[in-house]
């Protein structure tokens, strides 16, 4: 065996596997060409361990806990940077010069405002269908609004969706409550003129504050199920609008997108229930009681959420500057501190995750839970278009997985009669 391949043993004969290393020390093996020479594929039933790309957006490791976007640490982004800057980053490898920060800006300000006759294609959607439905289907239709070649790699594409999102978003949640829509101001920024326009006020500025570092935190996850959704259909050379829905549409899932909704279900649940936490947090603990703590522990990190970190001062400042009052608040809170010391939920793992702290800050501020996934979303699109961008420019084959059939195997047709 050499220093940069792998000897494999099957059916008698050997083949060499090329090495893979990362520029943070992964280790993969590539088997590209396993099929061609041995006639063997590999099961890996949901990718939990299959490297589908390489990528130089995202670093992510679940063990130690660090999410670093283009070489950038999580923490120190969400500290001294913000969304706008952040979005930049993940799309073009670099932070911005001052200039290309202001052109940047000024692009998205110029696509805040949607195509004309957009807004009546959200009227026409029905209002009380919930708010990523609605998403999914006015994202799709905008590439009917926008001439142009939309599956070219192009700033023009990128930025037109990525500065339609926000006001788009904010239209969906007064669509939603049955409000009149507010005209979009991009000269306010992009966050800031997303609460405006969702709330029909000028926010505070502790809620902004909360909500761009709420968007820096979800802006990228690397391979997860939205993004691989999103790079699998932009493999076809689908335009950058059905690529993106089809992100959403991954995105709406309870297991994915839909935890931070999951959350304030579970806290309303409780309270319908006399706010008993004990309760509950004993139901955590039963093994054979289907109960589970929504919110607390995550599939990826195995210690710490190091993006709950981050989001936990916002949510209490957010808390503490609103004065809300909440009894599910309240429950979220104590729960909380007892998932933060009691030795079960220590033990285990299980603390906070950016999802518990997320629908939270949602609430506080006023967001109705359905429309926590949208809110999710605003934030990961930068992170799907910079995908769609990376996978498009290398010039990626189109994706197609392999399957083991098990199903019957060759039989004769049976006549109706003899059935």
């Amino acid at each position: 065996m050499s220093e940069n391949t792998v000897s494999l043993s099957l059916d008698g004969k050997e083949i060499s596997l090329p090495v893979v290393i990362g520029t943070e020390n992964e280790k993969a093996l590539d088997i590209a060409k396993l099929r061609d020479e041995t006639g063997y594929i590999t099961l890996d039933t949901g990718y939990k361990n299959t490297g589908a790309t390489s990528s130089g957006i995202t670093f992510l490791d679940g063990e130690l806990g660090i999410l670093r976007y283009r070489g950038y640490d999580i923490a120190e982004l969400a500290e001294k940077s913000n969304f706008v800057e952040v979005m930049y980053l993940l799309l073009n490898g670099e932070l911005p010069t001052a200039a290309e920060l202001a052109t940047f800006e000024s692009s998205l300000a110029e696509k805040s405002v949607l195509p004309a006759g957009f807004e009546q294609v959200q009227k026409a959607l029905p209002a009380q269908s919930h708010p990523m439905a609605q998403l999914a289907s006015a994202v799709c239709m905008l590439s009917g609004f926008h001439d142009g070649a939309l599956a070219a790699v192009t700033d023009e594409n990128i930025n037109t969706i990525i500065g339609n999102f926000g006001p788009l978003s904010a239209n969906i949640q007064r669509h939603f409550l049955g409000k009149d829509l507010v005209p979009a101001d991009g000269s306010k920024g992009f966050v800031k003129n997303f609460l405006t326009m969702a709330f029909d006020e000028e926010p505070d500025e502790v809620v902004v504050d909360a909500m761009d570092k709420l968007l820096i935190l979800h802006a990228d996850h690397e391979q997860n199920c939205s993004t691989s959704t999103v790079r699998i259909v932009g493999s076809s050379h689908a335009n950058i609008y059905a690529s993106v829905t089809g992100g959403i549409t991954a995105l709406w899932g309870p297991l994915h997108g839909g935890a931070n909704q999951s959350v304030l279900e579970m806290l309303e649940a409780i309270k319908a229930d006399g706010g008993d936490i004990e309760k509950y947090v004993a139901k955590a603990k039963d093994k054979n009681d289907p109960f589970r703590l929504m919110g607390f522990g995550h599939r990826v990190y195995k210690n710490f959420d190091p993006r709950a970190k981050i989001i936990k001062k916002a949510c209490d400042n957010v808390l503490d500057k609103l004065g809300v009052q909440d009894q599910s608040l309240d429950i979220a809170k104590k729960l909380e501190e007892i998932a933060l010391s009691d030795d079960y939920f220590v033990s285990r793992n299980l603390y906070p995750n950016v999802d518990f702290y997320s629908g939270i800050i949602y609430k506080a501020i006023g967001f109705p839970t359905e429309m926590f996934t949208v809110l999710f979303a605003l934030g990961r699109v930068p992170g799907w278009v910079s995908h769609w961008k990376e996978m498009r420019l290398r010039k990626e084959p189109i994706g197609r997985p392999r399957q083991v059939y098990t199903g019957a195997t060759l039989r004769p047709y049976a006549d109706l009669s003899g059935r």
